[in-house]
């Protein structure tokens, strides 16, 4: 059908679909159901939302089957034409015959994609870019069988690497996403009356004219469904809510992510491609972030370049290889975020202009705004990990929820005095926590929080490792959203010099409960402010860190954690409030094996000490949940 118009889109439409038989039968390709509506209708849906009306359906196997679904598209609000292919020449042979019927300007999309992308504001930032093409492209979870496209620091396209790739190219995740806004006038006789392909072909004879092509780098949803898998793959993620999630028409979630110590090991100024190895488990806690639809948008600190020790093409092939070995876990990083700056001079070879104070190296917030900016998104749905005290400190800065994590430094850097909400042993236990222990430990203590609103103490104990500072601060959170100022105590702060309390001592032994007493009486018995010392607990080094003084105004709740919390008598007396926190013991000693293996405990010291904990301190803690008001798993 030659339409009496021309067509701001264009949709490749000819695919026979043979991988999806199972479900089309003898039907196109874009005919796949999804939901209970083929794939083109989505498509068509897409376009008519973005105010994209005048559609050319590009046809070849079954396309009469696709024109009786879809008519003159008078009842999906648009004007739809057909161009048949008498044969299959590629997505540029098909686009060749279109041409005659397409406006100077229009959109091309694949019947065998489903997306959710904002096409308006892709069209806007061509038409602002000045150039022949712009080409929509997002990292995805399979770059090695995809096509790359290399860009510039301006976003113009530099180079294209189909797929198949050379052997042993390492290149940066940065993938076609099969979804472009061209210029007519650009493709005259570019394009050979035989088979050729877009991808493959087009764009790199585009370059080779030296015609100027960008890229649309955007998390937006877009997926092809060319096999029952990923079709099921697709349905699943719209049902979870995903594509929405990734839209833009609401904040994104995120986690940020430091790089050196957090994703790879940590080895002192990494220089080399070669020295980037990845910490265990962190492809799939990545991989964790992508499937849940949370944007993975790494920041970091590379003083290294105002050094002079690395250049930005070296820095560029050490996050090639980054993304190359996140992809072979099936795992991607939406955006990577550079502070090159350094305050101190002196270096041999050093950049002069990078010699500075900056607004992006971290614990400042520069890259996280940028970040905020570009990918429209929720910090007050955001998190950071990372493995230092600077990063910890960035993150409250930016107004995240922190997790140190520990690798790396594991927050031994010792710059600043910040605490981290969570701590981790590690990226995949961060995401776990990430991903479901928050919302699960914030279901359970709903009531405890509701009951909280009117008391003074609170008091949580139960036995080492089951999860104690995580319900704490997981309940902090909850009363600060009420409007409620709340203090942590970490009960953990008030041990004994460990000369003063050797194994087997008894668990109340170990504790100045004296001290603990003095300080709850003073909060819990007067309506005057009070001032104390919080203390903090280096559980590496065994050693307590006295922090500054902060006030307790007579409106404040007081959350005290620890082991002791309602062993003792007195502090029972004084909380309205006693929650406990308990876990399956065989998972309470994995968390306690890994904590004392990260503190250098092994082998019969390991034994001895686990051995102990649980005769000196076992029994008694797990007798005071007699004295609980409220319970709780804490896995």
């Amino acid at each position: 059908m030659i339409p009496p118009y021309t067509c701001d889109v264009a949709i490749l439409a000819g695919g026979m679909g043979t991988r999806l038989k199972s479900r089309t039968g003898d039907l196109p390709k874009p005919m796949a159901p999804l939901l209970g509506r083929p794939v083109l209708e989505h498509q068509v849906e897409l376009c008519r939302r973005h105010g994209f009306t005048r559609i050319a359906l590009l046809v070849h196997y079954g396309h009469e089957a696709i024109a009786e679904h879809f008519g003159d598209g008078e009842g999906l609000g648009v004007q739809i034409s057909y161009v048949v292919e008498r044969d299959a020449r590629g997505t540029a042979g098909a686009l060749r015959d279109a041409l005659p019927f397409l406006s100077e300007r229009f959109l091309v999309l694949y019947g065998d994609t489903y997306a959710d992308v904002d096409l308006r504001r892709m069209w806007q930032a061509h038409e602002e870019a000045c150039v022949a093409a712009t080409l929509l492209l997002h990292p995805n979870d399979h770059p090695h069988d995809s096509d790359l496209v290399e860009l510039d620091d301006h976003q113009r396209v530099v180079a294209v690497h189909p797929y198949p790739h050379p052997r042993g190219a390492v290149l940066r995740n940065l993938v076609n996403a099969a979804l472009y806004v061209m210029e007519r006038s650009a493709l005259d006789g570019l394009v050979p009356p035989g088979k050729s392909d877009l991808a493959k072909h087009t764009f790199p004879a585009m370059l080779a004219r030296g015609l100027a092509l960008a890229g649309h780098v955007s998390p937006e949803y877009i997926k092809d469904m060319g096999t029952p898998e990923r079709l099921d793959k697709v349905e699943r993620d719209l049902l979870a809510g995903i594509p929405e999630r990734l839209s833009g028409r609401s904040l994104r979630p995120a986690v940020f992510l430091d790089r050196d110590g957090t994703l790879n090991k940590e080895v002192d100024h990494l220089r080399e491609p070669g020295q980037l190895v990845l910490l265990e488990g962190a492809a799939e806690a990545v991989r964790r972030i992508n499937r849940a639809g949370l944007l993975a948008v790494t920041i970091t600190n590379q003083p290294v370049i105002a050094r002079g020790e690395v250049s930005w093409d070296g820095l560029a092939a050490i996050h090639a290889r980054l993304d190359h070995l996140l992809g072979l876990g099936g795992a991607f990083l939406d955006r990577i975020y550079v502070c090159p700056h350094h305050p101190d001079s002196g270096f041999p070879g050093e950049v002069p202009e990078l010699k500075m104070l900056c607004g992006c190296r971290k614990p400042k917030t520069g890259l996280f705004d940028q970040a905020s900016r570009d990918l429209h998104i929720s910090r007050a749905h955001s998190w950071f990990v990372g493995d230092t005290t600077s990063d910890v400190r960035a993150g409250h800065r930016a107004g995240v929820r922190t997790i140190l994590v520990r690798t790396g430094y594991a927050g031994l850097d010792a710059k600043y005095a910040d605490e981290p909400d969570y701590t981790m042993p590690d990226l995949p236990a961060a995401v776990d926590w990430i991903l479901g222990g928050h919302a699960s430990m914030s279901r359970q203590l709903l009531p405890v929080a509701e009951a909280a609103l009117s008391a003074r103490l609170i008091l949580v104990g139960g036995p080492a490792r089951a999860g104690k500072s995580c319900a704490a601060r997981v309940l902090a959170e909850q009363l600060e959203s009420t409007g409620k100022t709340v203090h942590l105590l970490s009960l953990d702060g008030w041990l004994r010099p460990v000369e003063q309390r050797p194994e087997g001592s008894g668990v109340e032994n170990r504790y100045d409960l004296e001290a603990l007493r003095r300080l709850v009486g003073a909060v819990t018995e007067t309506s005057t402010t009070q001032w104390f010392t919080p203390r903090t607990y280096d559980r590496r080094n065994r050693t307590t860190v006295a922090g500054p003084s902060r006030s307790i105004a007579p409106g404040d709740l007081v959350i005290a954690e620890g082991v002791p919390a309602l062993i003792d008598e007195f502090l029972c007396s004084r909380a309205a409030v006693r929650l406990y926190v308990d876990v399956a013991e065989q998972e309470r000693h994995r968390r306690l094996t890994r904590d004392y293996d990260w503190r250098g405990t092994e082998g019969p010291d390991l034994d001895a000490r686990l051995t102990s904990r649980d005769t000196d301190e076992l029994p008694a803690v797990r007798a005071s949940v007699s004295r609980a008001t409220h319970q709780i798993n804490g896995n």
